[in-house]
């Protein structure tokens, strides 16, 4: 809760901050990456950073955190702060960090604010930025103590034991633990993080899903290829796709994210696009292990039936439960699959239970009009549980 003296300021002044967050996050950068290249290099996804989405991010992150304090002054975001804490956890970030982002942004914000950064403006702000902090940090101890890990102790050596061609740009990698013991229990919905030296020297990281059932003597990633015009954000994915063997080893983080089923045998929407099928599979094959009698209404849209990683394993799944449907929507059509709709997925033209809960994951534009049309509908904002892979721009629906 922000104390009574800062509340007015932050209010008067989030606007002009808000305002200047592509200054603040432009300047802060610079600085912090000038000082620490190995951030860049072995922290920070670089191709994030390119596009400028990181960038937008990180300090539009504190300013939303702000926003929601002051709209609910007596309630915690707790959502905002779980997806961030999870996603932070999966890289080894450690309390000393913030201090050192405290720094460069602060710097920031007095270089581009300039003299409207009173000592008043600089006390509230600074009060936002530990509180957002501290609470991360706590959260963050938590999930390293869960996952009975250090402080940064995210990393794991894992063996591929199987590489499978899921489709043209779809490769998936079944792991073990390297030294031979049983592989940590998972959430469905949980990801991994994992850690590649690329040739230049640096230790880029990404996330990726748990696509398997959870309680296995294995975990199983889905890597989407991603090249071309999005480059350098395929680094990572490229060089899974052009070197990683069976045999080779992986360097692996804890399962983390809290996109994960709630309890219950209440009524779910997994809705999916592209490469988020992967927690969706993983939701399904848990489901279909306990024998959950829940109805169930999967939602999957996609390129083309070819371009569909998983498409066989999915309609299995579905078919395995008693009280589940599969709607497809391809954007083009060859016929493959007789009773999928042509075009984008078009909530509309599905049934929904009362009291659905509902998942979603893939590109942000399908989340958002998915998002959109469940609330139209009258399903509360509550019941929608979702993961941006990637800078999360989507904080202020938290």
């Amino acid at each position: 809760m922000l104390s009574e003296q800062s509340t007015p300021v932050v209010r008067a002044t989030l606007p002009v901050v808000g305002a200047a967050i592509g200054e603040i996050a432009e300047v802060f950068y610079t600085r912090l990456f000038d000082a620490h290249p190995e951030l860049l290099s072995d922290l920070f996804n670089r191709g994030n950073q390119a596009n400028g989405e990181q960038r937008k991010a990180l300090a539009g992150s504190i300013a939303a955190f702000a926003e929601l304090l002051l709209a609910n002054p007596d309630v915690r975001p707790d959502a905002m702060l779980a997806r961030i804490a999870n996603k932070h956890a999966s890289l080894g970030i450690t309390s000393d960090q913030y201090k050192i982002v405290h720094k460069y942004l602060f710097t920031a914000i007095g270089e581009v604010l300039g003299d409207a950064v009173t000592t008043e403006v600089a006390d509230a702000w600074d009060e936002v930025y530990w509180l957002m902090a501290n609470a991360l940090i706590a959260v963050e101890s938590r999930l390293y103590a869960e996952a009975g890990t250090a402080e940064g102790g995210t990393w794991q050596q894992m063996t591929i034991v199987e590489r499978h061609e899921e489709s043209a740009d779809v490769v998936s990698f079944t792991l073990r633990p390297a030294d031979g013991r049983p592989c940590a229990s998972f959430r469905p919905g949980q990801y991994v993080s994992v850690q590649v030296e690329l040739p230049d020297g640096a230790r880029q990281i990404r996330q990726y899903s748990l696509s398997g059932a959870p309680g296995r003597e294995q975990w199983r990633i889905s890597v989407k290829r991603v090249s071309g015009a999005e480059q350098p954000d395929g680094e990572v994915s490229s060089w899974l796709h052009e070197n990683a063997r069976a045999g080779d080893t992986l360097t692996v983080s804890p399962p983390f994210g809290d996109l994960t089923l709630r309890p219950g045998d209440g009524p779910l929407l997994l809705a999916s696009a592209g490469i988020g099928v992967t927690p969706v599979l993983s939701m399904l094959n848990h489901l279909a292990a306990a024998g959950s009698p829940a109805s169930v209404t999967v939602v999957h849209a996609d390129r083309t039936p070819d371009d569909h990683a998983h498409r066989e394993e999915l309609k299995q799944l579905v078919r395995a439960l008693p009280d589940a449907r599969l709607h497809l929507w391809y954007e083009e059509h060859d016929g493959q699959e007789p009773e999928a709709a042509t075009g984008l997925a078009d909530l509309d033209a599905v049934e929904l239970p009362e009291a659905v809960t509902a998942y979603l994951c893939g590109p942000l534009p399908f989340m958002r009009s998915v998002r959109g049309d469940l609330l139209r509908r009258g399903v509360a904002a509550r019941d929608i549980h979702y993961e941006v892979f990637g800078p999360d721009l989507w904080l202020a629906d938290a």
